[in-house]
């Protein structure tokens, strides 16, 4: 049988390196974040002498002269299979001797057809039961394919034994041993070179050349991976199909690991509908042909482990579609990745080592919707664009502490191909985007915003994903992560696919993502997206094009049973960490706990917050009209307390309501430039005051004019002292910071949110000023009395009935104050009540109300 060309370059050594010099490849990407590594071990090249003892080296990845072809598209002039790696390699000119005795080895019964045929297409769901050393009549059989090897011997302790070939890359013997040994292997392989072409320089060590013009050979010592046992356990197995493997991302990926004392790393895979499944990567010239995984019984799981690859190591899956075909995959689970457009998933593990006790010891200290919750809302790559990670952790948290917002909520950091979807178009679901750094880099800015007093919410997106071909959208040949309905599975917006909510293991997957980011990366929340999306079947969708529940009605009731595990796992698991939800309708009960059934007869979703979508809507609504035709709203700002109570609310000025021709929130108001900024300062005012937390997107904290664009982000020239208009800009961020401190230190803002005892109208009825005015009350009763006027007139001695208690009243903030740009008008200070009765109380006082502006007092 011909013999298959040998590779004719050293390979490296760990047990999958490359082992064939290709043309130079034009690859655009590199392993993100990391010099080129290499092995320091000098292997030998001789034609006479004997091993020598220190071609020994440690298993980590090397650097090869050859660069291998894409992953992602075959090269007519690479190799189409490779061979392995090992902890340590030579040349010689001819096999040498070695210490121990040379036992025969009698030829193996040969592979059957079917067999050999299935393990070279990638399509065989067992082999390690045909592959490494089995009992047999008369010794133990041991059958390896090393495609491309020239020979292949089993080491073992005083043992040395020849295998003898098969063709096709297998080699097999049976050896008179009675028990199965721990054994290497030596794969020799032809260097495609004479030995006195060969040189020094070309093969990174010490030569000693016989210019005798015999064919160079290159032998490595490996580990054999079908010699160990399954590196997964039976209760991850059992877990992983009964869907409640909670932490899943220790069970499935790549994880270096010593398996049976040898180190490695252990790749696991979800891929039920494949045939065959295979391990590709820089290790073997992306081509998986000598490393098929094993199906682990009826659990769908894949397993491979693979010694000497380490941390760094570049890989995907070869999958067998069911057709036969084949699909190469980045790893669903992969928490590490190429820098995009690049997609390989990268071999990691953390050694970050976290400095945050106090911080997660007390933010369970209370619930979240009675304590202070200001939220800063930050795109990381355009925040200060060109920044990493961990220049951002320099920057980042002292600008957020500064400013006195009490939170950061990150739009989304998992991995996504596609810049421009701001990351809500995800494809590697636990790994933070490798466009700024490592995961390590990433859990590096959590700590350092943590240390420095501010919590990290993060936006997460399991109501859909991308349908790129290489990674979930028909995972394994069929649809896998999608509904199988092709109708239930195509979003109707977004050009992407929906996940199978009523598949245990999706829910699985996703379920332990919410709880991965909180425990793996200290997270203390998660914002979750386009929950209305989720909760209902025809969303976006018309007559005919969606199929009713099994009860006949709309709603999602598998999206339903998702999140309400979602909710109870991370509750359960990471206390004082908090659940957002951007729910846009409105679903009764999305705060309500999970056993509390509503009037709908379901439960409650379990969220800690939602957002208050009609709020945000009505009240930019009101003040985008000119204040002449505001009488005629006034309903827009004063119906959010018709059901303020009715969920755990937080107010936002998010990223979605500075784009795409909404203008940014200064813009957005009516008139001349001072009084846009004073409308702007006015409706900070009134919002930090509403009851309900709040968040403010990046750039409106000093009234960016310009709308957001993820490709430049903030315009921070504005705050530049050379810039004529400066002090405008300033002026607003320093309101930002003089709200947050004031909110921050006065209990009735923020205690008693979500009940009726902590709110109360004075003025709600005004609609020809264009004047609001509420009290708050903390739990212990005192108040902050509220007043927003949007017209642009002063309005002196405006009466106002206030609690008889208080004996006088202070001013605590005036958004018209000069400072931050204002006309200064301002009131007396103390302010006495008199006895003069005014909206059904006994007691007022009288109040010069400037122009767009908001007061807040409170009583000395």
């Amino acid at each position: 049988m011909p013999r298959p060309t040998a590779p004719i370059h050293a390979p490296s050594p760990n047990c999958c390196a490359p082992t064939r010099r290709t043309r130079p490849c034009t690859r655009s990407s590199t392993r993100p974040g990391t010099a080129p590594t290499g092995c320091r071990c000098r292997w030998r090249r001789s034609t006479a002498s004997p091993p020598s003892p220190e071609s020994h080296c440690p298993r980590r990845p090397t650097p090869v002269t050859a660069r291998p072809p894409s992953r992602n598209s075959s090269d007519p002039d690479g190799p189409k299979r490779t061979s392995d790696t090992g902890p340590g390699r030579r040349q010689s000119a001819a096999p040498r001797p070695r210490t121990g005795a040379s036992h025969g080895v009698r030829a193996a019964r040969p592979l059957a057809d079917g067999d050999r045929g299935r393990l070279l297409a990638g399509s065989h769901h067992d082999p390690h039961a045909l592959l490494g050393v089995h009992s047999v009549r008369g010794g133990m059989e041991l059958r390896v394919l090393r495609p491309f090897a020239r020979s292949v011997t089993m080491l073992a302790k005083g043992l040395r034994a020849e295998l003898h070939e098969d063709g096709d890359g297998f080699f097999s013997g049976v050896l008179p041993l009675r028990t199965a040994p721990e054994y290497q292997l030596l794969v020799a392989y032809d260097s495609g070179e004479t030995s006195d072409e060969a040189s020094d320089d070309e093969i990174g060590g010490d030569t000693d050349d016989a210019s005798d013009g015999t064919r160079a050979r290159i032998e490595i010592e490996v580990q054999d991976p079908y010699r160990f046992l399954p590196s997964l356990g039976e209760l991850d197995l059992h877990l992983i199909g009964e869907g409640r493997h909670e932490e899943l991302w220790r069970a499935l990926g790549a994880h270096p690991m010593t398996h049976q004392g040898v180190t490695g790393t252990r790749f696991t895979v979800w891929a039920p509908n494949a045939q065959g499944v295979r391990v590709v990567g820089d290790f073997n010239y992306w081509d998986g042909t000598g490393y098929p995984m094993r199906s682990l019984g009826s659990s769908g799981v894949w397993e491979l482990f693979l010694p000497g690859v380490g941390e760094g190591a570049l890989y995907k899956f070869d999958i067998t579609r069911p057709d036969g075909s084949h699909t190469l995959r980045a790893d669903p689970m992969a928490r590490r990745t190429e820098v995009p457009p690049a997609n390989a998933s990268i071999v990691t593990e953390s050694h970050h080592v976290w400095h945050d006790e106090e911080w997660l010891a007390r933010r369970a200290d209370r619930p979240v919707h009675e304590s202070p919750l200001s939220v800063y809302e930050v795109h990381l790559g355009s925040w200060r664009p060109g920044l990493t990670y961990r220049q951002l952790a320099v920057q980042l948290p002292a600008y957020v502490k500064d400013l006195g917002f009490t939170h950061v909520e990150l739009m989304p950091v998992a991995e996504h191909p596609f810049g421009g979807s701001w990351g809500y178009q995800v494809t590697g679901f636990y790994a933070p985007t490798a466009r700024m750094g490592t995961p390590d880099d990433f859990r590096h800015l959590v700590d350092a915003l943590h240390r420095a007093g501010i919590g990290v919410i993060v936006d997460w997106v399991p109501a859909h994903f991308p349908k790129d071909d290489w990674a979930l959208a028909q995972f394994d040949g069929r649809p896998l992560y999608e509904h199988a309905d092709p109708a239930r599975a195509a979003h109707p917006d977004w050009g992407t696919l929906e996940f199978d909510y009523g598949r245990k293991e999706v829910r699985n997957f996703l379920v332990a993502n919410a709880v991965y980011w909180c425990e793996e990366f200290h997270i203390d929340g998660l914002r979750v997206d386009a929950v209305a999306s989720m909760l209902y079947l025809d969303y976006s969708r018309e007559h005919g094009e969606w199929t009713p529940n099994e009860h006949g009605g709309r709603e999602n009731l598998d999206a339903v049973g998702f999140l309400q595990e979602m909710n109870a796992t991370v509750y359960r698991r990471c206390p004082g960490v908090v659940t957002v939800a951007e729910e846009s309708t409105a679903w009764d009960g999305v705060t309500r706990a999970t056993h509390h059934v509503g009037p709908g007869g379901f439960g409650g979703l379990g969220f800690g917050l939602k957002w208050n979508m009609g709020w945000m809507h009505d009240s930019l609504g009101y003040v985008a009209h000119e204040p002449v035709h505001r009488k005629f709203h006034h309903n827009e700002m004063t119906f959010s307390m018709v059901y303020a109570y009715s969920e755990n609310y937080v107010l936002p000025i998010s990223h979605d309501e500075v784009v795409h021709g909404k203008q940014a929130l200064v813009s957005k108001m009516p008139g001349d430039w001072w009084q846009q900024r004073a409308n702007h300062r006015a409706y900070l005012g009134f919002m930090w005051a509403h009851p309900g937390k709040q968040l403010l997107f990046m750039g409106q904290e000093f009234a960016q004019g310009a709308e957001w664009s993820e490709g430049h982000g903030p315009d921070w020239w504005l705050l530049d002292p050379s810039y004529a208009a400066e002090a405008d800009h300033r002026g607003v961020r320093d309101l930002i910071r003089e709200l947050n401190t004031v909110y921050a230190a006065t209990p009735a803002l923020w205690q008693r949110d979500t009940v009726p005892e902590g709110f109360a109208w004075v003025v709600g009825d005004a609609a020809e000023d264009n004047v609001f005015a509420f009290l708050r009350h903390a739990a212990d009763g005192s108040p902050l009395l509220a007043v927003s006027n949007f017209s642009p007139v002063v309005r002196h001695e405006y009466r106002l009935g206030v609690p008889d208690a208080a004996q006088a009243w202070t001013e605590v903030l005036n958004t018209d104050e000069a400072r931050y740009g204002g006309g200064d008008v301002l009131n007396p200070d103390p302010l006495k009540p008199e006895s003069v009765a005014s909206h059904g109380r006994p007691g007022s006082i009288q109040l010069t109300l400037p122009p767009l502006a908001t007061v807040w007092l409170r009583p000395v």
